[in-house]
Order: C-alpha cells, then sequence, then structure tokens
C-alpha cells in the first residue's frame, strides 16, 4: 500500500502544539472551532493526530514562498 503521507505533492502535516496553538488563536482572533476542518481518516495525516487536535499544513506558495494554514481534525 502507499503511503500518502510521502508522496512529494502532499504538503507537510503537523500537529500542533497547545502553547502555539494558544498564540494562533489570539492572533486571529478566533475560536479552535471556527477553524476549517479536516477528517480524522485524510491519508495525509501525521499518525498521532486525534479529534480536537489543530494542524499545521505548510505549503509551498509561488507569492509568499510558503504558506501556513491550519485545520481542526474531526471525526
Amino acid at each position: 500500500m502507499v503511503d500518502v503521507s510521502e508522496h512529494e505533492l502532499v504538503p507537510e502535516h503537523s500537529v500542533l502544539d497547545e502553547d502555539v496553538l494558544e498564540e494562533v488563536l489570539e492572533e486571529y482572533n478566533i475560536d479552535r472551532t471556527d477553524l476549517p476542518k479536516i477528517k480524522r481518516a485524510d491519508p495525509a495525516l501525521p499518525d498521532d493526530a486525534e479529534v480536537g487536535d489543530v494542524i499545521e499544513i505548510t505549503r509551498d506558495s509561488r507569492t509568499t514562498d510558503q504558506a501556513t494554514v491550519y485545520r481542526l481534525v474531526v471525526e
């Protein structure tokens, strides 16, 4: 079976630490539940991601070199 998370076109996904998460939520003045969602079954998620975690996704960008987005893991 192919490990999708290792494919060159899949951006880096990592579980965000609670300390960093609080800073992000404060910076954007939002709650955790305001973040876009990603399903736990998504094959790109790290194995240690659990429902309720926030995932930081770092993508290559033509305009800003790298773009960082955040997703809330849901069932």
